[in-house]
């Protein structure tokens, strides 16, 4: 099964984003997917546009491109401060992270 059959999100666009204020700054996240986080000088993760500029705005939101689903969602569950939430853009739906339901 698919990633995106196991979230029950198969065709469906999701935005990904990163609760700052949660952030532990251990850069899993930018491990896993360098083309949609990374670290800032501040030591906290943040999203990336598509055009690989850092969005620095609280709650900034950037779309999960369909190749590197696995990795975002791995650097979800992997994340140690539960701060990177995954949800579909249609009902804005957490379907990764820590609100998930």
């Amino acid at each position: 099964m698919s990633v995106q059959q196991e979230a029950g999100v198969v065709g469906e666009a999701l935005e990904v984003w990163i609760d700052q204020d949660l952030c532990t700054g251990d850069g899993i996240c930018a491990q896993y997917a360098p083309e949609v986080f990374e670290l800032d000088i501040d030591g906290l993760a943040y999203v990336k546009s598509p055009q690989d500029e850092l969005l620095q705005e609280q709650g900034a939101t950037t779309p999960v491109p369909l190749p590197l689903l696995t990795d975002v969602i791995d650097s979800a569950k992997e994340c140690p401060g539960e701060c990177i939430h995954v949800r579909r853009v249609s009902d804005r739906t957490e379907v990764y992270g820590p609100d998930a339901g």
